[in-house]
């Protein structure tokens, strides 16, 4: 009697992957098993990743510079990627991985304020900045056309004006000092943000009325040109310091704000 082989098929029994295509699927006539589905069901689309949902819900609740909240959004989206990765190298999977990192970093709500705070102060030194160095500009280009020699009315306008801008002026400079080098040894004021803010709208409110001043007076002014050339620049500085303070009244808004949860993407 012959014996088979060691790990040979029986005889009557074909080996899996001997048969051709139509044994793989098993033909038009094959036998289905009694329950089998007619068709494989769709896979459900993977659910969003969590480490991006997470930036995304924390940079959808800060407000500030672009480039400082982008910055600051992609540091902490590495930093979290980085403590997954970690894990994962352990042996958990993904989604429990970045459940425990999250409750290490903290929710995105729970996060916010301190990063908010952060980006306050950048956009108060952002406006401060502006206000530093328009309004000095402007002051000495409005000195230059009450010298040239400007009607009553528009020097009684103007005086005061440059009065605002001047101080204003000087509150910038003083918070780029306070906000960098001095905030290594004193903390930075609470309402310091929001007087910035306020002292920037004042300042471009200002610059508003004295481009209207200018205008009226330019045709009657004997230095016509270098009124015109003053109020051109009062514009543009305007449009500039406005904006920023708008922003910075955004930040300040948003840092003062109770929390509130946010839903992740």
């Amino acid at each position: 009697m012959k014996r088979a082989r060691p790990g040979a098929p029986a005889d009557g029994v074909v080996a899996p992957g001997a048969g051709g295509a139509s044994d793989l699927v098993g033909g038009p006539d094959a036998a289905v098993a009694p329950g089998a589905p007619d068709a494989v069901e769709p896979v459900a689309p993977s659910e969003a990743d969590p480490v991006d949902a997470y930036a995304t819900a924390l940079a959808a609740t800060l407000h500030g510079p672009r480039a400082a909240k982008a910055r600051m959004v992609e540091e902490i989206r590495d930093g979290l990627a980085d403590s997954v990765a970690a894990r994962t190298a352990e042996g958990l999977p993904y989604r429990r991985a970045a459940a425990e990192a999250i409750r290490e970093f903290g929710t995105a709500e729970e996060l916010a304020p301190a990063c908010q705070r952060e980006l306050t102060i950048a956009q108060t030194r952002h406006t401060a900045r502006s206000v530093a160095l328009t309004a000095p500009l402007l002051v000495a280009c409005w000195a230059l056309v009450l010298g040239a020699g400007l009607p009553g009315p528009a020097r009684l306008v103007a005086l005061p004006l440059m009065g605002v801008a001047a101080l204003a002026a000087l509150l910038g400079a003083g918070t780029l000092a306070g906000t960098g080098v001095l905030a290594r040894r004193l903390p930075v004021p609470e309402r310091l943000p929001l007087l910035v803010a306020w002292a920037g709208t004042v300042a471009s409110a200002a610059m508003a009325l004295a481009t209207l001043a200018l205008v009226v007076t330019a045709p009657s002014a004997a230095a016509w040109p270098l009124v015109t050339c003053a109020g051109a620049l009062t514009v543009a500085s305007h449009a500039v310091l406005a904006a920023s303070a708008r922003a910075c009244r955004r930040c300040v808004r948003a840092d003062t704000a109770p929390a509130r949860a946010v839903e992740p993407a």
